[in-house]
């Protein structure tokens, strides 16, 4: 065979390259071929635009985790399938009579079936799908790693809080019954201007109802934070500072709170004289 035959033979392989380029599956040497070739291919530009669009879209369509064996299959599939090269412009045959040009395809090996583009778009897009599976699955990961993170960065920063006013050297605690056995201390601290409530043996609230802690200012109730509790000893860091509270109260509200009190106090306390 000559040197010019096989040279031709080699560009009309470039032809079936399309498919690998769209999914970045050549090599360096074989994409700057390529990459060359694409420069004067209209054909070809077409139809790696149109299988990387078809990819991208696939790809991201999918949402559920695919079966085990599907990668290995479609892979497998892919082996077995020979891409149809897109049409391209042959040797001028009628020369002296218009110059037109006869549509060309590389022959292709005996025994290997030919499937339209649109096959091999999907077959790409589900190789693609299972990256973008594996994308997805890794970023729910990282989220759910980060939110337990946050979750567990404000769970010690509760803490401190909490400790910190039980253990300043201004704090005050005071008691009352909540009924049936219940008990509900305040501890308050005017330095810190912060206040914790401590509730020991209060049942739960019921179905959408919650326990609301309450600041009294002068008469007023203000909303303190809201506390679901199940019989178990809590402690809670009441929302907002003290400033000029001289009490607090508790309510069973809605399921969420209320911006003032809709029932009668389980229990009313006194913040102790400083």
């Amino acid at each position: 065979m000559s040197a010019a035959a096989k040279g031709a033979g080699r560009d009309a392989e470039l032809h079936t390259l399309t498919g690998a380029y769209a999914l970045n599956a050549l090599g360096d040497r074989e994409r700057a071929r390529f990459e060359r070739h694409l420069d004067a291919c209209p054909a070809c530009e077409q139809e790696v635009r149109e299988l990387g669009a078809t990819a991208a879209r696939l790809g991201l369509a999918v949402a559920d985790p695919p079966m085990p064996a599907m990668k290995s299959q479609v892979l497998a599939r892919i082996a077995t399938v020979r891409q149809e090269p897109p049409t391209v412009a042959g040797p001028d045959t009628t020369a002296g009579y218009g110059h037109v040009r006869t549509p060309v395809r590389r022959a292709r090996p005996a025994g290997r079936r030919r499937f339209p583009r649109f096959v091999l778009a999907a077959c790409l897009a589900a190789v693609a799908g299972l990256g973008g599976v594996a994308f997805w699955q890794q970023r729910a990961a990282e989220d759910a790693a980060a939110e337990a993170r946050k979750a567990t960065t404000l769970a010690q920063q509760r803490t401190e809080a909490l400790a910190d006013v039980l253990t300043a050297t201004d704090v005050r605690t005071t008691s009352t019954s909540l009924g049936d056995g219940a008990t509900g201390t305040v501890a308050v601290s005017r330095d810190r201007d912060q206040a914790v409530f401590l509730a020991s043996g209060l049942p739960e609230p019921g179905s959408g109802k919650v326990y609301q802690l309450w600041f009294a200012d002068d008469g007023t109730m203000r909303p303190a934070g809201l506390l679901e509790s199940s019989g178990a000893p809590e402690a809670l860091l009441m929302d907002g500072p003290v400033d000029g509270a001289t009490g607090m109260g508790i309510t069973v509200e809605p399921a969420g709170g209320s911006t003032k009190p809709t029932t009668t106090p389980l229990g009313l306390l006194n913040f102790p004289a400083v």
